[in-house]
Formats: C-alpha cells, sequence, structure tokens
C-alpha cells in the first residue's frame, strides 16, 4: 500500500482535496464528494509537497483566468475503458462543451453513452481533466460530481474568459 499526501485547499468552487503520490497528482476531490466515488489508499496531510503546491498554484491561476491549460504529471487510476475516456476529456477545448454521446463517438463506442457518463462521473482529477465540459445532448448541464452549481460556475468561467 502507498501512503498518498494530500491538501484541501479554499478556492471559489468549495474546499478540494488534492491528492498526490511521489510522483503524481491522483486525484482533486470535492468537499461534498460520495464515498468511494474514487477510491485511494490512505492518506497524510502534507500541506508543502511540491506537487501539491505546484497543483495549487495552477488551479488559482485557472481560478483568476490566468491559466487554460495544465502541465502537471497525472496518473488515472481507473479501469481501461475508464481512462480512454478521461483522455479525450483532455481534447475538449478551454471554453468549449461536448455531449456524452460526442465523448462515445471520440472513444468509438456510439452506442456506449451511458457508460461513458459513469467513466466520467468517477474521473478522479477533476477541473484539470475537465469534466466539467460534457453537458447533455440538449444543452442541459447534468451529472458532475462537485454539484451543478459548480459544473455552472466552472463553464461560466471559461466562457468570459
Amino acid at each position: 500500500m502507498e501512503l498518498l499526501k494530500y491538501k484541501i485547499i479554499k478556492t471559489p468552487v468549495g474546499f478540494l482535496k488534492i491528492v498526490v503520490n511521489h510522483r503524481a497528482l491522483l486525484a482533486i476531490l470535492w468537499d461534498n464528494e460520495k464515498l468511494n466515488r474514487v477510491r485511494l489508499d490512505q492518506m497524510l496531510e502534507d500541506k508543502n509537497d511540491p506537487l501539491i503546491l505546484e497543483t495549487e498554484k495552477q488551479l488559482n491561476e485557472y481560478f483568476n483566468c490566468q491559466r487554460k491549460a495544465f502541465d502537471l504529471p497525472i496518473e488515472m487510476l481507473g479501469t481501461l475503458f475508464q481512462k480512454e475516456v478521461w483522455k479525450r476529456l483532455n481534447l475538449i477545448p478551454y471554453g468549449s462543451t461536448w455531449t456524452y454521446k460526442d465523448v462515445a463517438l471520440k472513444i468509438h463506442h456510439p452506442q456506449a453513452i451511458r457508460a461513458v457518463g459513469a467513466a466520467i462521473g468517477r474521473n478522479p482529477i477533476s477541473i484539470i481533466v475537465p469534466c466539467h465540459r460534457v453537458i447533455a445532448t440538449n444543452g442541459r448541464l447534468t451529472g458532475f460530481a462537485g454539484g451543478l452549481d459548480r459544473k455552472k460556475i466552472l463553464l461560466d468561467l471559461e466562457m468570459l474568459n
């Protein structure tokens, strides 16, 4: 079992928990996180870990409209299907949205819209892997671990910048 480090930071969308191991960012979790949405090993608080501090810096730049893309080592923990979906989320341009159907088409599984939605719901690295940029085919905001109000804040931030 690997010991993970974390820090809780205050942001315009509430408190976020940054979780890292010795080589990569593993998770950015919400303060209202559902139990076991993202499964992680035991964690120890570390407010001075260099990767945690760099992640915090880049998130602050994002919220201050000074950053549109992140440059951090990440490690996505999930199934092969989930990883394929999450990889495609990084292709959604800043300030744009795709539908769940768009993502399903990008991974060459056009009938897997519900499975895509389930995978997106398990994205462990919120904001940096931009699952907030995925909306319903009818344009409605749906399914976001942080809550739809926070999804709207993130989309509005990007649309205005």
